[in-house]
């Protein structure tokens, strides 16, 4: 008597999401080569492995720390995945962990959205094949819901940690984060003195005090001295001002954080445009 058919084992054309998280690699490190590898173990060892993964994507730049962006439309790695789905060059997406995917919730569901509308298939190594929505089993739904909840729920306090942290720091006089002043050096993540830059400071104010002479001069003659910047180029007058005159390094401090609200505005705005562009 012969065995009853069986039909073999679906094999799908997967493509490796991973995602750079800043906040969450600074409590728990999993970066990209770990969340890869995790993908690939559970693609080995899954009773529903064994699939081919025929492409890899990153978003986010874990060394030089910058995170994944939240929208789907900033994540360049995201929409090439899409693309692939799309041109039915791959089947579906194998992240880590749904936390990987996205950290927003909101984000979250309009990733699987997208994948499902474009045919595709959504899994995570640590959980498996994320079904499309049904109607007729809603807590399916709002168990996937609720891990996205708690996930963006550990992200916020995390983040949340991290700024009372460099707060906290900056308000004892340490060294809480961006780029040190003039003069100043990160040393085991704490500010010491630059003794070369102290001693240009204490030149370019001698040369102004004794001379009379103006940021302009005093910049040129560093320049024509081959005296370097901070970060090693030419020297400006505004540069010099600040050296000259602490409260031009606070207005300077001051100007920069209005123009980084602006700046942030503006792409608020223009994102929102879009929006409601894309909508009428």
């Amino acid at each position: 008597m012969n065995a009853p058919y069986t039909s073999p084992r679906e094999r799908l054309r997967l493509i490796i999401v991973r995602r750079v998280s800043t906040a969450g690699q600074a409590v728990d490190g999993y970066g990209l080569d770990a969340q890869e590898a995790d993908c690939r173990r559970w693609n080995r060892t899954s009773s529903a492995g064994g699939h081919r993964l025929v492409h890899v994507i990153t978003d986010g730049d874990e060394r030089q720390g910058q995170t994944g962006r939240s929208t789907i439309d900033e994540r360049d790695g995201l929409m090439d995945a899409m693309g692939w789905i799309a041109e039915d060059r791959a089947d579906g997406i194998l992240a880590p962990n749904l936390d990987r995917l996205a950290r927003e919730l909101t984000v979250q569901e309009a990733v699987l959205a997208y994948t499902w509308a474009l045919g595709g298939r959504v899994f995570t190594a640590d959980h498996g094949e994320h079904l499309e929505d049904d109607e007729s089993d809603p807590m399916r739904t709002a168990m996937r819901q609720m891990r996205g909840v708690f996930h963006q729920l550990d992200r916020g306090l995390i983040r949340k940690r991290l700024r009372e942290g460099r707060h906290t720091k900056g308000e004892r006089g340490g060294y809480a984060y961006g780029a040190p002043p003039f003069g100043k050096i990160a040393k085991d993540k704490e500010l010491a003195d630059e003794t070369a830059e102290l001693e240009v400071r204490a030149l370019a104010r001698e040369w102004h005090e004794r001379e009379g002479l103006g940021a302009r001069t005093i910049c040129r003659r560093l320049n024509d001295a081959g005296i370097p910047a901070k970060r090693g180029g030419r020297w400006h007058p505004t540069t010099v001002q600040r050296l000259l005159d602490e409260n031009a390094q606070e207005a300077n401090r001051e100007r920069s954080a209005r123009d980084r609200a602006r700046r942030k505005e503006e792409v608020r705005r223009t994102r929102a445009a879009k929006i409601l562009g894309g909508v009428r």
